[in-house]
């Protein structure tokens, strides 16, 4: 039985995960706000669970960043980031594709010294609960 269901926003690519997470991580590198156009990547780590495709394996794309190790996978049809495997033993899963509801919090905020300077007192921004109009 899976722990963790996932899928791309098309909903073309759909996967199931068995197994928990280490690690919560949200990455201020300026490689992971590229990838994602936002301040930072929210990405699950573990070094134990399994992943299995259960549609749309043929839709994933997985890119590697030249001299990095920097690794994204992501549906070819609407762009959304997938989970990936490109490192040995480690499966990275962005929390946003998971359909399944995670109780746990953010490990921790790591390449800070990346951060991007709107990112700071966030709080103080007012909040909608949808787009205002």
């Amino acid at each position: 039985m899976a722990d963790y269901l996932g899928s791309c926003l098309c909903g073309a690519v759909t996967f199931e995960m068995t197994g928990a997470f280490e690690s919560f991580y949200l990455c201020h590198c300026q490689h992971c706000q590229k990838d994602t156009g936002s301040a930072h990547a929210a990405n699950l780590f573990s070094t134990s669970a399994s992943l299995s495709w259960l549609s749309g394996a043929d839709a994933v794309v997985s890119f590697t960043l030249a001299g990095t190790q920097h690794h994204k996978s992501f549906c070819s049809l609407c762009g959304s980031a997938l989970p990936n495997t490109q490192i040995a033993g480690l499966l990275v899963v962005p929390a946003g594709c998971l359909d399944t509801e995670i109780s746990m919090l953010p490990t921790a905020h790591i390449f800070c010294s990346s951060k991007a300077e709107w990112d700071d007192a966030l709080e103080a921004v007012p909040a909608f609960a949808r787009l205002p109009g």
